[in-house]
């Protein structure tokens, strides 16, 4: 695949992390494993992972930015997810989802969304079943120990790592606003939580 073709230079996710995936892997991310290392890791196909950012971007870009939720328990999304919501407008929901957010008018912080995108389906399938009860499309961040059953997105990626999510975000907020013509990311990759060498 030709450099150009990249959200980011190659380089740069290799860098982050971003195709290092878990010794456990599950069927549904299967398809995306370029190869098992000796000790055990898969590692994920740098290029599909480009791929299904491009797809999750343009995705993300047919929403206004009020009628997208992200949500990341894991503390390591947390720089990331909110510096993505806070150059993009879009709605973040940061550590535990408590039940019912999105459902019950009558909670406080209740939520009216279009369109959930989690870091991690696994600590975060409480607001996933919220938004299932709703019928609101969900997409999500899937390392090789993930599955995807209920998802409408998947794109695979290393979700526990620092680097990896900070660079995601940071390509999803270039892509968003520059898709949805709202200027220039003034945010730089550090902001995201990811120390340039």
């Amino acid at each position: 695949m030709a450099e150009e073709e990249f959200l980011v230079p190659l380089d740069t996710y290799l860098k982050s992390g971003l195709h290092i995936g878990t010794k456990y892997k599950t069927k549904y991310m299967e398809p995306f494993i370029y190869k098992v290392r000796s000790d055990g890791l898969s590692i994920l196909n740098v290029q599909q992972i480009n791929e299904r950012l491009k797809i999750l971007a343009n995705f993300l870009s047919q929403y206004d930015p009020q009628d997208i939720l992200v949500v990341g328990r894991r503390e390591n999304s947390w720089q990331a997810v909110r510096t993505f919501s806070q150059v993009t407008g879009v709605k973040a929901f940061i550590g535990r989802y408590p039940p019912g957010v999105l459902l019950n008018p009558q909670l406080e912080g209740f939520m009216e969304v279009k369109l959930l995108f989690v870091v991690d389906p696994w600590p975060d399938k409480n607001v996933i079943d919220d938004a299932l009860k709703l019928g609101i499309p969900v997409v999500a961040l899937c390392d090789t120990n993930n599955t995807a059953n209920d998802l409408d997105l998947v794109v695979p990626c290393n979700n526990k790592g620092k680097k990896s999510l900070g660079l995601i975000f940071y390509i999803l907020a270039k892509e968003y606003i520059k898709l949805k013509n709202l200027g220039v990311l003034k945010a730089k990759l550090e902001d995201f939580g990811v120390e340039e060498e």
